[in-house]
């Protein structure tokens, strides 16, 4: 089985413009991300999909391949599948390009029920979420899953709702689980096509969360659970707080 990693990246971000080629620690957000995809060990190879020179040129400098992609595309997931349309491989991985100390671990994690299980189309991870600030923060989002660890709903907002996590009278010590979602995909390559050509759904538009569409076009999502956290450089604050703790 070829398995591709895609990391989309794009200049023209509406909070952090040009956040794929700032540095940390002497090296572009989008290198960092580039080579800990590389020390997958499932990945067969690793692709950046841009549609910026820029980051094109950085790509190829630091030795990576890239691949110049339509500016009009609406997300990142279109992006990937321009990218890998003409590419031989049975699965693909969206690998966000804001993450720039993703764990290899997690992205192999990712990939194994799909190996697993032939008639499964799409897997993704998932973390506790240990702090209450996270469950109400609309940033972060959570997920909710069966016994058979199948996605039943992503949410910004609080999910599972509960009264006293909302009015802040709960504490860190709630019985209740929280998951936040860690937004790696791993899709077969014929569903990516058949994804972007989904029409726009009416969750996916109330709560701005592209994955939705799957699920109200009834296919399973599996979640994996995962212990490793993964951080995301959103904002230029983000980026001051990963740089405070290098």
């Amino acid at each position: 089985m070829i398995i591709t990693g895609v990391i989309p990246a794009r200049f023209a971000s509406t909070r952090f413009p040009g956040k794929p080629l700032i540095t940390i620690s002497g090296k572009s957000m989008i290198q960092r991300v580039y080579e800990q995809a590389q020390k997958s060990k499932l990945i067969s190879s690793v692709i950046v999909a841009t549609d910026d020179k820029r980051i094109f040129e950085c790509v190829n400098s630091f030795g990576g391949e890239a691949v110049m992609t339509s500016p009009k595309h609406r997300s990142g997931t279109d992006r990937i599948h321009e990218a890998v349309k003409n590419i031989k491989c049975g699965i693909v991985v969206n690998i966000q390009g804001d993450e720039p100390f993703i764990e290899p671990d997690n992205i192999d994690m990712a990939i194994e029920p799909l190996l697993k299980d032939k008639k499964l189309n799409v897997s993704t991870l998932a973390v506790r979420i240990r702090d209450l600030s996270e469950v109400r923060d609309p940033g972060i989002v959570k997920v909710i899953f069966d016994r058979k660890m199948n996605t039943v709903y992503f949410s910004r907002g609080i999910l599972p709702y509960n009264a006293d996590i909302a009015d802040k009278k709960a504490d860190v010590k709630s019985k209740i689980r929280f998951y936040k979602h860690i937004g790696l995909y791993v899709y077969r390559k014929k569903f990516l096509s058949e994804f972007v050509n989904m029409k726009k759904s009416q969750l996916e538009e109330s709560e701005k969360l592209e994955q939705l569409r799957i699920i109200e076009n009834g296919e399973k999502i599996r979640i994996v659970i995962t212990g490793k956290d993964s951080v995301s450089v959103d904002t230029p604050d983000d980026l001051k707080r990963i740089l405070r703790n290098l």
